[in-house]
């Protein structure tokens, strides 16, 4: 099952600023920290944790945030189920990155350790 066109139109309008809380509400709820949100997505996007905050304030698309973003080799070995999707099927570019941070943030608040998280 792949997302439909206009779903992943949607997607690339969506800001980062606009899902970030809700990462950091999702881990914090479930007892990790922000250090580590802020590490895994430094790991996909190779954004440091000062270039992530000039996103937010910039209000960037999530096309213009993966644009950017220089992608983690391993980010192909992420793989599972989220919302609905199976990431390493989804064919469009940028959804399948966009689904590879919430898969990454999902296993974060899941408690996964981190060397699993990061591929290592």
């Amino acid at each position: 099952m792949n997302p439909s066109d206009a779903h992943n139109e949607r997607i690339e309008k969506m800001t980062f600023s606009s899902v970030y809380p809700h990462y950091v509400t999702k881990v914090e709820k479930k007892g990790r920290t922000l250090n580590e949100l802020i590490q895994v997505i430094d790991w996909l996007t190779g954004f440091d944790e000062k270039t992530q905050q000039a996103l937010i304030e910039e209000k960037v698309t999530f096309k213009i945030f993966f644009e950017r973003a220089t992608l983690n080799p391993k980010a192909h070995l992420i793989t599972g189920v989220i919302c609905g999707y199976r990431v390493e099927e989804i064919e469009n570019t940028l959804t399948q990155r966009v689904r590879y941070l919430d898969k990454i943030v999902d296993e974060l608040a899941k408690g996964r350790k981190m060397e699993k998280i990061l591929r290592e």
